[in-house]
């Protein structure tokens, strides 16, 4: 009898349930569980989540590149705006996880439902001034950034329904965001694969045409994206509505609550800050390959789109750390967060290392999958072989930084990008690339020079432990 008991330790069983447990989601407190089980809870739909939004970027990119040079860089040009959207979505979701996660971790679920209401507010006041920009001034927007006679021409249309359509886009990262910070990773990542596995289902009908859908070129991606995206959102709310294992919304708590939207602006503006100063940086790194050349352009956004897949995992992981210091922080549980930050940086580590030895034998190929420009080819492999030289340090990067924002300390990374994006790496690009004339190598490696200096200094800041004493 006592060894019924004791015996149901089958290693192989015991992680294939704990994989379905993973994927369906669980009511596990994860407080008090084992803490590799509970990163593994988090991490692995974190993981399938992001793997699918990197999923469809590459494919984005593929169907696109069919259309040449000039469709690539009107993609990034775009994204060039979008990146600032990105950086407020990314920031209001940063703070929304850190307090959605400190409410559940103290155990106050109702706290946390009225917390959700005012971020999905928040979220559409800060859509609204892109959607009018993007509607009404696309063709301007594009051409400030340098964009050629084709993109003004072709990619004025794309631009108008990304930028107008943007509510989804921030909705999508926001209630996502509630879900990560309540521990219910497993719907955020059935979201994510319903509005990106459309996406990538209508990329080509309504980009090359199929049957009676007609051929809209590089409009088509945008319109796909905003379907898939919409729809994604539809099943977010109808989710929050309905009740989830860890946090449910009522119709009672859909009501302005000044204070509590007041402390979600004040924690995210860190968040929003870290993110602006880091896609800003983008912005004018971008315009700078804009004045090198549209290969330059389309060859820097091949490539970024590869890392964001390659990436996306690493992140996944990232964001497990933040809701575990969230929540053990909630729980007054702070040696137990920074355990599983170390535990979760080696995992990263392990993985990106991984990562930079592809890049760094099969950059070519992986460029040319997207394009037979060998120019364009050329300049993308260089990136994704400078790269490779430093991904382990980015890695641990990305888990600091989480450990910080977990916290709600989203104020030390806005400081740190501040001083190693704007100080350093725009200077530098732009010394290395016109002064120097190395041109789109310059800017590689000022991104290789900036980007391994921050993480490592904040590897170092997150070792003297003041993100425990936040309060948020």
């Amino acid at each position: 009898m006592s060894q019924k008991t004791i015996t149901p330790q089958r290693p192989s069983g015991s992680i294939w349930q704990e994989l379905k447990n993973a994927i369906r989601g669980t009511e596990e407190d994860y407080t008090k569980i084992g803490l590799r089980k509970a990163i593994f809870l988090l991490a692995v739909p974190m993981i399938l989540e992001l793997v699918m939004e990197s999923t469809f970027a590459v494919a984005d990119i593929y169907f696109v590149g069919r259309l040449g040079a000039s469709a690539v860089a009107t993609v990034g040009l775009t994204e060039t705006y979008l990146f600032l959207l990105y950086s407020i979505a990314m920031g209001l979701s940063t703070a929304v996880t850190a307090i959605i996660a400190r409410r559940i971790g103290e155990k106050k679920k109702q706290e946390a439902g009225i917390t959700a209401i005012q971020a999905i507010f928040l979220g559409l006041l800060a859509s609204l001034p892109f959607a009018v920009g993007g509607i009404f001034y696309s063709k301007e927007l594009l051409a400030l950034m340098g964009a050629d006679e084709w993109s003004l021409t072709h990619g004025t249309g794309y631009a108008q329904w990304m930028l107008g359509g943007n509510a989804v886009i921030m909705l999508l990262f926001v209630i996502n965001a509630i879900y990560r910070g309540a521990g219910d990773a497993a719907i955020a990542m059935r979201v994510l694969w319903l509005a990106n596995g459309l996406n990538i289902i209508l990329d080509p009908l309504l980009i090359f045409g199929f049957g009676p859908i007609p051929a809209l070129g590089i409009e088509g991606a945008a319109i796909a994206t905003n379907i898939g995206r919409g729809a994604g959102v539809l099943y977010q709310l109808y989710v929050l509505f309905r009740g989830s294992k860890h946090i449910r919304v009522i119709s009672s708590q859909i009501t302005l609550k000044k204070s509590v939207m007041l402390n979600i602006a004040r924690t995210s503006m860190g968040g929003i800050g870290q993110m602006i100063v880091a896609m800003t940086s983008w912005i004018f790194l971008m315009r700078i390959l804009a004045d090198i050349g549209s290969e330059a352009v389309a060859g820097a956004t091949i490539a970024l789109r590869i890392m964001m897949f390659t990436m996306m995992p690493a992140w996944g992981l990232s964001n497990a750390a933040a809701t575990l210091v969230g929540q053990n922080l909630g729980a007054d549980q702070p040696d137990r967060a920074e355990s599983s930050i170390w535990k979760i940086g080696v995992y990263n580590m392990v993985f990106m290392l991984g990562v930079s030895v592809i890049y760094f034998f099969y950059n070519e190929p992986l460029i040319r999958i997207f394009s037979q420009d060998p120019r364009v080819v050329a300049i993308g492999a260089e990136w994704l072989r400078i790269l490779s030289y430093s991904y382990f340090v980015y890695g641990w990067w990305m888990v600091t930084v989480q450990a910080f924002n977990g916290a709600g300390d989203t104020m030390t990374p806005t400081k740190i990008n501040l001083v190693f994006f704007w100080l350093i790496q725009i200077p530098l690009a732009y010394y290395l690339a016109i002064t120097w004339d190395w041109q789109h190598s310059g800017v590689f490696w000022a991104v290789f020079l900036s980007e391994t200096s921050v993480g490592l200094f904040t590897m170092w800041l997150f070792t003297r432990g003041k993100w425990k004493t936040m309060q948020v």
